[in-house]
């Protein structure tokens, strides 16, 4: 079961988001990570690791989706892929529903908490269906571009 500390880390990150997607602040986010925190994309077969490309990604995230709300919010337990072979730690799976290029897309955040502290310590983001995917993918390599987070190819 979830314990206080993370279900608290959880209801933060949600109002980060939510007042993200509204406003372009992203101060809410700050101090609700691991300096070594990782993010599992739909869109890239390589995780982006680190607080500062996390943020960067999420800032490119907030400002590609269209009417992004939350829809739902699961709390359990779950090994993360990092330490797949570690017991199951405190997790909780926010669900959500946006447009991006005019494609509504179905997807859900799964956050992985620290035992010790409680800040969020991996976020795997998953989104269906398959087209939507894609048009994430393209707007999502465009925002990162902008920001100069990743190299134009």
């Amino acid at each position: 079961m979830s314990d206080p500390a993370s279900s608290a880390t959880a209801a933060r990150f949600r109002a980060a988001v939510e007042t993200a997607t509204t406003t372009g602040d992203l101060s809410g986010f700050s101090g609700l990570f691991l300096p070594d925190v990782r993010l599992y994309s739909p869109v890239s077969f390589k995780p982006f690791d680190g607080e500062e490309m996390v943020l960067g990604l999420l800032g490119v995230l907030v400002r590609t989706f269209e009417d992004f709300r939350y829809i739902g919010t699961f709390t359990g337990e779950a090994a993360t892929s990092r330490d797949q072979d570690a017991p199951a730690s405190p997790a909780d799976v926010l669900l959500f529903r946006g447009t991006v290029d005019g494609k509504e897309i179905h997807g859900m955040d799964l956050l992985h908490f620290d035992d010790e502290t409680g800040l969020i310590k991996e976020i795997t983001v998953m989104v269906r269906p398959q087209s939507a995917v894609q048009t994430l993918g393209q707007a999502v390599l465009r925002g990162l571009v902008e920001a100069g987070l990743v190299p134009a190819e």
